[in-house]
């Protein structure tokens, strides 16, 4: 007698996805483009696909194109024997937001390989002054609509500035170091003004000694 078919077991249901989940593709997106693997558009494209995915499922085809997992411990594992002493340590905050209001990063902190400013009708400020990297090469891409982000570079570290203004400015002040360190720190920065401006300014590491303190 011919054997039937066993039917196939009905296919579990995806897990659903968390905020974590998704904001860990982001930073995958954000770190593709800023490598200049994908352009501004399809950062946004995709970035829509993740903030309405519902389950893992959904996720996974965003960034199916797009190095990470082992790529990304890679470069964790390089920054942990980087030489510099400005380089190394936990990163901090991915992201600096001001929607209508204001904030700023100063003082001691340490970049992320990825730090993503957002600017709408509002100001963000960041200091790297006194900053750390977690690896040698960090991107920042600041995005101002209708508002500004200033940056403040130390004149002691490269940086360099490839984004774009469209009735707004996208500028970089300041001399660059006659003589970089080739171990030290390389900050790039990208990203997009429309009606608004990033201005990126190589600043004395040490700021100047106020004149009405020493009268």
């Amino acid at each position: 007698m011919p054997r039937e078919d066993t039917p196939e077991p009905p296919k579990p249901p995806s897990l659903r996805a968390s905020d974590a989940d998704r904001e860990r593709v982001a930073t995958v997106l954000h770190r593709a483009m800023a490598e200049g693997r994908i352009t501004m558009i399809e950062l946004e494209d995709r970035l829509s696909s993740v903030y309405a995915a519902r389950t893992l499922d959904e996720l996974e085809p965003i960034t199916a194109d797009l190095p990470q997992g082992a790529a990304l411990e890679q470069r964790q594992a390089a920054s942990v024997a980087a030489p510099h002493h400005l380089i190394g340590g936990t990163p901090g905050s991915t992201s600096s937001v001001a929607i209508m209001s204001g904030t700023d990063r100063k003082g001691n902190w340490v970049v992320p390989p990825q730090h993503n400013s957002y600017a709408f009708w509002g100001g963000v400020e960041l200091d790297l002054r006194r900053a750390t990297f977690a690896e040698q090469h960090s991107t920042i891409t600041a995005v101002a609509i209708m508002g500004g982000i200033k940056i403040l570079v130390p004149d002691d570290i490269r940086v360099e500035v490839t984004g774009m203004g469209f009735m707004g400015s996208f500028e970089s002040h300041g001399d660059a170091p006659e003589h970089p360190d080739a171990s030290g720190p390389v900050v790039r920065v990208n990203g997009f003004a429309f009606w608004g401006g990033v201005a990126v300014q190589r600043v004395p590491r040490k700021p100047p000694p106020d004149k009405h303190k020493m009268i």
